[in-house]
């Protein structure tokens, strides 16, 4: 979203295009915002837990702003390494649910949706789907 936005307000500044990395940094915001969406569905956070996310939100918004301001370059590096930490926790997640730590409930209806997933998907099903987004956006 940062950078997406950042993007938008270069190109109308300097009447250019941006040759589509607008589009596809806003589609992977939304994209990283379906994850988050998912797994607040399957999780329904209580109240302070939702405070937090806010908080935190907030913080890395600004920081990440200030990043990408000062060099662009490495804001995408910074994020190439979070979500190459994403695909190894999902994979350990994966592991979990494979060996029982953690019920296989079925797909929330919202990642059946998004993910265009068969109706009797289950958390694992949705669990591979997410990772592979992070695989292709690090």
């Amino acid at each position: 979203m940062v950078g997406g936005m950042f993007l938008y307000c270069q190109s109308l500044r300097r009447f250019e295009q941006s040759g589509g990395w607008i589009k596809a940094l806003l589609e992977e915001a939304e994209n990283e915002r379906m994850h988050l969406m998912t797994f607040i569905e399957l999780a329904k956070p209580q109240w302070y837990e939702r405070a937090l996310v806010f908080a935190v939100q907030g913080v890395f918004f600004n920081a990440y702003f200030l990043t990408y301001l000062a060099s662009p370059k490495v804001a995408h590096r910074i994020t190439g390494y979070l979500e190459e930490e994403a695909v190894r926790s999902y994979t350990e997640f994966l592991k979990d649910l494979d060996n029982g730590s953690f019920e296989n409930v079925p797909a929330p209806a919202i990642a059946i949706d998004y993910w265009r997933l068969p109706a009797e998907s289950t958390l694992r099903d949705v669990v591979e789907v997410i990772r592979a987004d992070e695989a292709h956006h690090r």
